[in-house]
């Protein structure tokens, strides 16, 4: 491959030659990082806040394990609102060290009755909203939590959400969340609940809260309260742990809670209904699983994007990678063009497993499958219309939606006018749209890698609730020629882009991972994986390595706008790489940080000891015992 691309034409003008050797031969130094690595023995627990980190850390002080400390994470990260909160999902993988098994936590909620791709069409709309009442999947996070705890943490639900209660008593708000309550304080004001709880200072100049601000949730800490107080109850009456636990989550979705949610989202124009609650249900499930050279790497299965990273490795495993050097044209290249590929496949064949149609997944996941795909790929030039393949010959099917498939494309029948700054700023934000990611692990082997989202500013609050509501309904479509499996529908869950990872080798925990974002996700833990596995980086400079980012793949966001050959580099990748690349049909853009934000563990099975990675951009924070 490096061949055909010293071959190309355009590079034979003076210095060429020259010039070709370099970019082939030289990487980007990866050696330095501005965080040290985390080192423990005892306990790990990284997340996207440090005072949610802080709730963690409190878990193991208390003899907690690693999925106590997880759930206080996740609990602490939703009452801040910025990027998640309490009405949103939660996705997770944990590795159960009395088993030796993954399992797979499945937390996102589902479209409401009423929620037909009808619906939003009759409202002359090509997706469904990305904010808003019509926007809004039934809650997850708080049956992700409670499930999680029940089947596999060992403190109670009240301790486990002390911290979530204190800070809903009221805690300092941070200036991201500040920012972005301000910026988005209009589509805050059309709803009655989000105004009085994100706007105390209505008429002022700034009329959101300040850096500082003690910021109190008055309503959230009440319906926490009661969750506690129906564990407790069930406890008095002779309940088991588990029994008790539940019985929060059954207030949750049927009783009281479940009421004044639902009164407060219909009064608000939403579509959530009483049934549509006490139908929903937290599954525990096996994930998928691929291998690469040797190291099993999991991920959750269609109903996320999570096995594009498994569909990127099976393409990537046969390629010299090394030889190709870290981050040089040809590794760009190579890494950009199998990204879309998989993207494509995920943007076609991807849905909800537990309703039909079924996802044709075992030949998506084939090693065959993908050599077949690697044959697809232009080496030499940008393909701008990557469309999906065809993986039911790999299990011994035939396409149902070949004439869907056929006219599938990412090429606009016209040529779409450049994006200006603004309208590029807008469709990059879709891209990495809301979420955290949590990372815990403790002496025992209990590991958990979670990536919980949704609810982000600007949400509708549903009522004396105090719970937010996720937008995630935008992620469907509403025509059946985009994504057959996709096709919003009372009781579906969309396909999201949530996807947190781990990898075992020797049938023991290697690597657990996760990144915050949206689209980018995949993008980016399969870079982490690579910086780790090819290029010998330890955990913290994977997580700060630098990465590229395609936009050529359909945003999972707003108007699912594509923007083919868009490629975004780190800015120690050179003027003269940069020249080559656009000269291969991309369009660059430059950023300063570009490694997601990126949160991992790595076990050091030699030392017996934890390395735990947290990323260096934006607000990650990682404590060690």
């Amino acid at each position: 491959m490096t061949a055909r691309i010293l071959a190309m034409r355009r590079w034979w003008k003076p210095g060429a030659l020259f010039l070709a050797l370099i970019l082939c031969c030289n990487g980007v130094s990866f050696t330095q990082h501005e965080k040290p690595v985390l080192h423990g023995r005892h306990w790990v627990a990284i997340t996207g806040k440090p005072i949610a980190a802080t709730a963690g850390a409190m878990m193991f002080q208390k003899g907690g394990n690693a999925v106590d400390a997880a759930c206080a994470m996740l609990g602490a990260t939703c009452t801040m609102y910025d990027v998640l909160s309490w009405g949103g999902e939660t996705q997770a993988l944990i590795f159960n060290p009395k088993t030796g098994k993954v399992i797979g936590i499945n937390a996102l909620g589902v479209a409401p009755t009423g929620a037909t791709a009808e619906l939003y069409r009759d409202k002359e709309l090509d997706f469904p909203p990305e904010d808003g009442p019509l926007s809004a999947v039934t809650p997850g996070t708080p049956g992700g939590l409670i499930t999680m705890l029940a089947e596999f943490g060992t403190l109670s639900l009240r301790e486990v959400l002390e911290p979530s209660m204190q800070m809903a008593e009221g805690y300092p708000m941070e200036e991201g969340t500040v920012k972005r309550i301000e910026r988005r304080k209009e589509r805050l004001k059309l709803w009655p609940y989000s105004k009085a709880l994100f706007l105390p200072h209505l008429g002022e100049e700034h009329e959101g809260p300040h850096v500082g601000e003690i910021f109190r949730q008055p309503d959230l800490r009440e319906t926490l309260r009661k969750l506690v107080e129906a564990e407790q109850r069930a406890l008095e009456e002779g309940k088991s742990r588990k029994e008790a636990i539940y019985a929060a989550y059954e207030r949750f979705y049927r009783g009281d809670i479940a009421e004044e949610l639902v009164r407060s989202t219909r009064e608000q124009g939403g579509l959530i209904t009483m049934q549509d609650l006490a139908d929903w249900t937290c599954y525990l499930e096996e994930p998928v699983m691929t291998t690469y050279k040797g190291i099993e790497v999991y991920k959750l299965t269609c109903w996320v994007q999570g096995p594009v990273m498994l569909q990127m490795l099976n393409m990537l495993e046969d390629l010299d990678l090394k030889g190709m050097v870290y981050n040089s044209v040809n590794y760009i290249h190579t890494l950009y063009q199998v990204m879309n590929h998989c993207y494509a496949d995920r943007d076609f064949y991807y849905g909800d497993p537990y309703v039909p149609p079924e996802e044709p997944l075992q030949g998506l996941l084939s090693k065959e499958y993908a050599r077949e795909r690697l044959k697809q790929i232009d080496w030499n030039v940008n393909d701008p219309d990557v469309r999906p393949g065809d993986p039911y010959p790999f299990q011994d099917g035939t396409n149902p939606y070949r004439e869907f498939l056929n006219k599938w494309t990412n090429r606009p029948e016209q040529p779409e006018k450049k994006l200006n700054e603004e309208e590029w700023a807008a469709l990059e934000e879709s891209f990495w749209t809301g979420t955290t990611s949590i990372q815990a692990a403790d002496k025992e082997g209990w590991v958990v890698s979670v990536t919980p989202s949704g609810a982000w500013i600007p949400p509708v609050i549903a009522g004396r609730t105090g719970i937010a509501l996720s937008q995630r309904a935008q992620s469907f479509v509403l025509r059946p020629e985009e994504n057959p499996f996709n096709v919003i529908r009372p009781g579906q869950r969309p396909r999201a882009t949530l996807t947190p990872g781990m990898a075992l080798k020797d049938g023991r925990p290697y690597l657990s991972f996760a990144v915050q974002g949206g689209d980018t996700q995949d993008q980016n833990l399969v870079q982490f994986f690579l910086n780790m596995v090819e290029f010998g980086m330890n955990v913290q400079e994977a997580c700060e390595a630098a990465n590229i980012t395609s936009y050529q793949m359909r945003s999972s966001f707003g108007l699912h706008k594509v923007e083919p050959g868009r490629l975004t580099l780190h800015e120690s990748v050179s003027a003269e790489y940069r020249d080559v690349l656009e000269d291969m049909g991309y369009t660059i853009d430059v950023r300063r940080k570009t490694s997601g934000p990126i949160n991992a563990i790595f076990f050091d099975r030699k030392h017996g000891s934890f390395w735990g990675g947290s990323s260096n951009y934006g607000d990650d924070y990682g404590i060690v015992w």
